[in-house]
C-alpha cells in the first residue's frame, strides 16, 4: 500500500505547504519581493535540471524528481504573478458596466504577459519530456496548468468564495476580475471533466506493472483530485480557507504613522492626574 500513500501524501503536503508559503511570501514588505524571486528563479531552474536527469528514468524516485522538477518550475510562475513580476498591460479597474466579453478581454489584458509565461516554460517541460520515457513532469504540468486556468474562469464568471482577502495589495486591481455568484455554467463542465480525467489516472495507478507507473499515476491522480477540490472549495459554504490562515501572518504589520507625525514616548501616553478644583 506505501507504492500507492506515499505518492498521494507527498503530492498533498506539497499542494498546501506550498500554496500556503506563496501566500506567506506575498504578504512580506514589498522590499523582500526582489529576493524572494531570485530564490524562485534559481528554484525553477533547479526544477528543471531535476527534470532532464530524470527523463530517461524509469525508477519510482525518478517520477519523484520530475514531480518535485515541475513543482519548482510552478512555485516561479505562481510568485512571479503574486509578487507583481510577470502579470499583464497596465489596466484599471473596470467601470461597474464593463461586462460580457470586453470585460474578460481586460482580464486577459491584465495578465497576458503571465499566460504567455505559462506557454513558454511548457514548451520547454514538453521539449525535455517529448521522446522521454518518464512523463511525469509533462503530464503534471498540464494538470496544473488546467487547475490554474478552469479555477481562474470559474472566478471571473461567478462563484460562492472568492476568498479575495488572500491576494495581496498590489494585485488588488484583480478584484475587479472576481463576481461573486452561487454557480456558473462552467463549473459542472470542470468538475465532469476533472472528475473523468481522475478516475481515468486512478484505474491506470492500480492497474499499474511497475514502481514507476503506480508512483507516476499516484501523483498524477491525487492532484487532479486536488484540482476537484479546489474547485469545490469555490462553491461549498465551508470556511475551506482556514487551511491557509497561518500564511496570512506576515501580513500582520503595525501600521506606520503619517509622515511628519511627532513620535510620542510611552510614558507621555500615561495619563496624569487631573489636578484638584
Amino acid at each position: 500500500m506505501s507504492g500507492y500513500a506515499a505518492p498521494a501524501l507527498f503530492a498533498l503536503f506539497a499542494w498546501w505547504f506550498s500554496t500556503g508559503a506563496i501566500i506567506w511570501l506575498d504578504g512580506l514588505p514589498r522590499v523582500t519581493f526582489k529576493w524572494t524571486m531570485a530564490g524562485a528563479t534559481a528554484l525553477a531552474a533547479a526544477g528543471f535540471w531535476l527534470l532532464w536527469a530524470s527523463a530517461g528514468g524509469t525508477d519510482a524516485h525518478d517520477a519523484y524528481l520530475a514531480f518535485c522538477g515541475v513543482l519548482a518550475v510552478w512555485a516561479w510562475l505562481e510568485s512571479s504573478l503574486y509578487l507583481g513580476f510577470v502579470t499583464g498591460l497596465p489596466i484599471e479597474r473596470c467601470a461597474h458596466d464593463c461586462k460580457g466579453w470586453r470585460h474578460f478581454g481586460h482580464a486577459l489584458k491584465a495578465n497576458i504577459w503571465h499566460e504567455l509565461a505559462i506557454v513558454a516554460l511548457f514548451g520547454v517541460v514538453l521539449w525535455i519530456s517529448w521522446e522521454a520515457p518518464n512523463k511525469t513532469g509533462l503530464w503534471t504540468f498540464l494538470i496544473l496548468w488546467w487547475m490554474h486556468e478552469s479555477a481562474r474562469l470559474n472566478v471571473f464568471l461567478g462563484v460562492r468564495n472568492l476568498n479575495e482577502h488572500f491576494l495581496p495589495e498590489h494585485l488588488e486591481f484583480l478584484k475587479g476580475f472576481m463576481r461573486k455568484a452561487d454557480m456558473n455554467l462552467l463549473f459542472p463542465v470542470s468538475v465532469t471533466v476533472s472528475t473523468v480525467v481522475c478516475a481515468l489516472t486512478a484505474f491506470a495507478a492500480f492497474g499499474a506493472e511497475t514502481d514507476f507507473e503506480r508512483t507516476s499515476m499516484m501523483f498524477l491522480t491525487t492532484i487532479m483530485a486536488l484540482a476537484i477540490i479546489e474547485h469545490w472549495f469555490l462553491i461549498l459554504p465551508l470556511p475551506f480557507e482556514a487551511l491557509w490562515n497561518w500564511s496570512l501572518g506576515s501580513r500582520d504589520r503595525p501600521a506606520k504613522p503619517p509622515a511628519g507625525a511627532r513620535r510620542i514616548s510611552p510614558a507621555a501616553k500615561i495619563k496624569q492626574p487631573r489636578p484638584a478644583a
